[in-house]
């Protein structure tokens, strides 16, 4: 059996059109190369050489399976054969479900005038139903959706009144994001609290005062009472400046008024603590650490045991690892004169590729950490006024924006794509304290700082200033001392804030916070049982008799110590027996028949040590006088009792029988 093959070229279906019969060429075993003529001249005119030998190649494959057919019949090996097409049949079921002709359209009129530069567009089989249907709402849609921008856009003083809608709504909408609707109180103690650090998982806080304490506070541990469960001093008669976590949660980074760092674990166990430096070398990138007084420091933000800290020897220093203990990059502040400045705060950005520091002489400085440190990428002399030192730097959290917080009364808010000028400056923020700060909410719309309290005044207060507006959005009223620390926790949505007086206050909202102060203000606190007390009067008579003497009240602690000493209310045990033979048998006789009638009370007192013999013949002339038991049962038998001669040997036992 002859296979033919279909062969065509390019098909245009036009269904206003009769159909042509297809030319159909076939190929046999005799006209193979005949085939392969009729397909170059009718089908492919302009073939190539790599087309005309697959052309062969397929003509010989398919001779090869018409002879294995009929020798072995089949028709290959798991091979598929090419379907069969009937092409009119085809042509008539797409004429049938073709639609109409379409209109003349602007495409129509591009192509006939030769403005359209495309090709001759081929023409495919019609779209399915579900395809036509779906395309005709996306149309409706747009058409709706043009027609309703239009009908907006026609009414130009609804818009104005609207826009001034959005902005009165911007602002409540951003008062209600602010956590204030309950507050919690935390005892630090009594001096002012200058550095607060929350861990990035939100379970733990960390204070740090002037009086050299730091306090651990775990709200999962904690309850209504809200005390600290761990407080240490580690860095002894030292002020703590500034504490944070890193970026994992399981270090401490304490700064304080010493000229070295230290690193503490989770639990507040030393880990490391920074090289001193040479204070006699004038060069400070020669010393191995600094040599005066720690200002500011923070973690990298990714990297696990990097970080960075800032000191009154003009440096700022870069460590990196905790068992070496070494500095891995030294940086010096400069003033306008090329002259040594000291930083008063330093920071990363949130992909640590600057490193930002705020300087006593009022400029801010910045540094790019993928180039050398030896000239600032950025620099700006007069951030602040002259002679006031700027006491925090933050970044927000997208990283586009800056704000500075500085004892001039003043907080800035920078643009970094812009840094000549700041965006906007808050005034009349009175500071007391060079480490007061300032922190962005987590979707940096609003800035937060603190203000310490004026002469005069009774409460000081927490300041919200919207980002966008400038505008103050709220103002909380915190307590009767300074404000100096504020910390806006970004997981839990809480605010943590430190006062003068040694108090930490906790602001939260019942449906926006999560966890946190939520967690301990629900558990109640245990109280300690109380001891009823009777009061007695004591009459004291020194000289009274033994029997009537009163016994002088003594405290419950050697009342427990006089109980103790005593066997009985004690309950002591059996103390171990060490001297003597038989153990506790022994001591109370010397059979088991004793040991058990003493330890029964049947006995107070058995007497294994005398003679039975004598004991027996103790009772021999009452017994004599007054027969009752044995003498009237031996009276015929043997009137005269014999006894054995005590002075005898007893005979020896006889061997047993076997």
């Amino acid at each position: 059996m002859n296979r033919s093959k279909i062969s065509f070229g390019k098909i245009n279906l036009n269904p206003n059109k009769p159909a042509e019969p297809v030319k159909m060429v076939t190929a046999t075993e005799d006209e193979a190369s005949t085939s392969v003529t009729k397909a170059m001249v009718g089908g492919f005119k302009k073939m190539g050489k790599e087309q005309l030998i697959r052309q062969v190649e397929e003509v010989t494959d398919d001779m090869e399976s018409q002879h294995l057919k009929e020798v072995m019949g089949i028709s290959g090996f798991g091979r598929k054969t090419a379907k069969v097409f009937d092409i009119n049949e085809q042509i008539a079921k797409a004429r049938e479900v073709a639609p109409p002709k379409p209109s003349r359209t602007d495409n129509d009129e591009r192509r006939e005038t030769g403005e359209d530069d495309s090709d001759e567009e081929p023409i495919f089989g019609p779209l399915p139903t579900d395809a036509v249907g779906a395309e005709m709402e996306a149309k409706n849609s747009a058409i709706a959706k043009t027609k309703k921008t239009n009908a907006d856009s026609d009414d130009g003083d609804d818009d104005d009144t609207d826009e001034d809608d959005e902005d009165d709504d911007d602002d409540n909408h951003l008062e209600r994001k602010i956590p204030n609707t309950h507050e919690v109180q935390m005892r630090h103690g009594s001096r002012a609290v200058l550095a607060l650090a929350g861990d990035p998982a939100g379970a733990r806080l960390v204070s740090g005062s002037i009086d050299y304490d730091m306090c651990f506070w775990d709200f999962a541990g904690m309850d209504s009472a809200m005390r600290s469960f761990r407080t240490i001093q580690p860095c002894e008669n030292h002020t703590l400046r500034a504490l944070h976590y890193s970026v994992t949660g399981d270090m401490i980074l304490v700064v304080s008024g010493n000229s070295q760092a230290k690193i503490l674990d989770r639990d507040g166990f030393e880990k490391m603590e920074c090289v001193k430096g040479d204070q006699y070398i004038s060069d400070m990138s020669r010393t191995k650490g600094h040599t005066a007084q720690l200002t500011s420091g923070c973690w990298h933000p990714y990297t696990r045991e990097e970080f960075l800290t800032a000191a009154l020897d003009g440096t700022l220093r870069v460590w990196h690892g905790l068992k070496s203990k070494e500095q891995k990059t030294v940086i010096k502040t400069r003033a306008q004169g090329g002259l040594r400045t000291n930083a008063s705060a330093c920071a990363f950005n949130r992909d640590a590729t600057l490193i930002a520091a705020g300087c006593v002489d009022g400029s801010l400085q910045m540094w790019d950490t993928r180039k050398m440190f030896v000239n600032t990428t950025h620099c700006l002399r007069g951030a602040h006024q002259k002679d006031a030192e700027i006491s925090s730097i933050q970044f927000s959290y997208l990283g586009t924006q800056l704000a500075t917080r500085s004892n001039d009364e003043t907080m800035k808010l920078w643009d970094l794509r812009k840094f000549k000028e700041p965006l906007h400056a808050w005034t009349d923020l009175f500071s007391r304290y060079d480490t007061t700060d300032c922190c962005f909410s987590p979707d940096d719309k609003m800035l937060v700082t603190g203000e310490s309290l004026p002469k005069g005044a009774k409460e000081a207060h927490l300041h919200f200033y919207s980002t966008q507006t400038f505008e103050e959005v709220k103002r909380i009223s915190v307590t009767d001392s300074h404000v100096i620390k504020a910390l806006w926790h970004p997981k839990l949505n809480q605010i943590f804030v430190g006062c003068g007086n040694g108090v930490i206050k906790c602001y939260y909202d019942e449906l926006l916070s999560s966890r946190g102060a939520k967690l301990c203000v629900v558990k109640t606190h245990r109280k300690k049982k109380h001891t009823e007390m009777i009061g007695v009067s004591q009459i004291i008579t020194p000289h009274a008799l033994p029997m009537f003497r009163q016994e002088k009240s003594k405290s419950s602690r050697k009342k427990m110590e006089k109980e103790r000493l005593d066997p009985v209310k004690s309950r002591r045990p059996d103390l171990p027996i060490t001297s003597g033979q038989g153990g506790r048998v022994a001591s109370s006789g010397g059979t088991l028949s004793s040991y058990v009638i003493r330890n029964l009370g049947l006995s107070k007192r058995v007497d294994d040590d005398q003679d039975p013999r004598e004991a027996i013949l103790k009772y021999a002339k009452e017994a004599e006088e007054n027969p009752y038991w044995i003498a009237p049962a031996y009276k015929k038998t043997q009137p005269k009792p014999i006894f054995t001669d005590s002075s005898g040997e007893p005979d020896a036992k006889k061997a047993k029988e076997e």
